[in-house]
């Protein structure tokens, strides 16, 4: 099976290198493009102030990370998780450069860059010229964002893993699926026995019936080509 990670972030800021950190991680397995149910997600003291600007976003404030672990604390669990899986993540470099900061904080092993699949470039490559933001894609697909006030990492996790599927062609792939099971039914009923069906099929009529409408047609029709031609010569029972 191809197993995938669905990962988002909020963080303080836009740049790590400017002293902003990481607040929030969650992430999403799927499996051939279908969600498997496991999730992973964890708050994370930044270990600075949470900006106003930054709190408006996603609404996480200080009093929510006090009692949060460092990420020191979760990254075995966040990279046991991730495991060797590809990383999926909308405008990923944003994404990636968080996690590699802070996993250089800690001196932990990073996620090789080949690894990290960017669903933006995904979406501007298929929609060249237009809005390709998380929210414009969910309302492109008709992904319901009823529960999305505020960002927050598991629910954009969640709705990118949704528009993965649609970027990947998520409808057309369970057509395909259908059309898998057509043929398994196919191969089902072809081995409990049936064959093809004799041709000419046996007749299921009696001769004193085929004798009885052959006296009828003598009787009853005046011109008999019309029958002649398809090969029943009416002026004989045989």
């Amino acid at each position: 099976m191809a197993r995938e990670i669905v990962l988002d972030t909020e963080t303080t800021g836009f740049d790590p290198k400017t002293g902003d950190r990481l607040i929030e991680v969650g992430c999403i397995e799927i499996e051939d493009l279908l969600p498997t149910g496991r999730t992973f997600h964890t708050l994370v003291h930044p270990e600075r102030p949470i900006p106003p600007d930054a709190i408006r976003v996603h609404g996480i404030t200080d009093e929510r990370v006090r009692d949060a672990p460092r990420f020191r604390e979760v990254v075995g669990e966040l990279m046991a998780f991730i495991g060797e899986a590809p990383v999926i993540a909308h405008n990923a470099a944003f994404d990636r450069a968080f996690i590699d900061h802070e996993c250089g904080l800690c001196g932990h092993r990073l996620i090789e860059e080949t690894r990290w699949i960017d669903t933006l470039k995904l979406a501007q490559s298929r929609f060249p010229g237009m809005a390709n933001s998380l929210d414009a894609l969910c309302k492109r697909f008709r992904i319901s964002l009823v529960e999305r006030t505020l960002h927050g990492a598991l629910i954009d996790a969640r709705l990118l893993a949704e528009v993965y599927l649609e970027l990947k062609g998520g409808k057309e792939r369970r057509l395909d699926l259908s059309s898998a099971r057509t043929v398994t039914a196919q191969v089902a009923a072809a081995a409990g026995g049936y064959g093809p069906r004799p041709r000419p099929l046996a007749p299921r009529s009696t001769e004193a019936e085929r004798t009885a409408h052959l006296a009828f047609l003598r009787e009853t029709l005046k011109d008999a080509s019309l029958w002649t031609a398809y090969g029943l010569e009416v002026g004989t029972a045989a």
